[in-house]
């Protein structure tokens, strides 16, 4: 059995879903983000119990069509952008409906209905979240993080990330410095 599951965004949601899963009784044959896939099926009392254990966590059980193929575009961006060594050489929306064997245009209306914005502004605000993250690495360089993540220029991510975030890349990054001081100084 398949069981789709709403905001499963990390590691800890994978094992946090597995536990709750092995808890009932049942063993997974696979935990993904957004999924997991077991033997057999569950229950109605176990389905009700899981529901709740998963509510408790933050997490939510999906049972409309709609929604289940949202959160696995939404898996799919995720893994692509912050999973992955490196962002595919592909268009987005070729790697996206080829990973999951949809039209893309299928796919961007059943996600625009859904969550009211782009696949493409959905990967935008993923690709920020990462250039963040590698920004307070301090390991790479802007031109290096532009190239690792496909912009066009070094313009093109910073004009992109001021417009998601306010902030230009180097005064996000000299934020982070000045608080580093700060707590350093206390």
């Amino acid at each position: 059995m398949k069981l789709y599951i709403k905001y499963m965004v990390s590691l800890r949601c994978k094992m946090l879903v597995k536990e709750e899963l092995e808890k009932l009784g049942h063993e997974c044959v696979s935990v993904d983000l957004g999924s997991a896939e077991i033997e057999g099926e569950l229950t109605q009392e176990e389905e009700e119990e899981f529901r709740e254990n998963l509510k408790k966590a933050g997490l939510e059980l999906l049972e409309d069509r709609k929604n289940i193929l949202v959160e696995k575009i939404k898996s799919v961006i995720v893994d692509m952008v912050h999973y992955a060594d490196e962002l595919p050489n592909v268009n987005d929306s070729d790697y996206i409906s080829e990973k999951l064997g949809y039209d893309y245009t299928y796919l961007s209306n059943t996600f625009s209905e859904v969550k009211g914005i782009t696949i493409q502004k959905y990967i935008i605000m993923h690709k920020i979240e990462k250039v963040k993250e590698l920004l307070l690495y301090d390991e790479l360089t802007l031109t290096e993080i532009a190239y690792r993540l496909h912009y066009s220029s070094v313009a093109h991510l910073s004009n992109q990330f001021k417009k998601v975030t306010g902030l230009t890349p180097t005064y996000f990054k000299k934020l982070k410095k000045k608080r580093d001081n700060t707590l350093e100084d206390l």
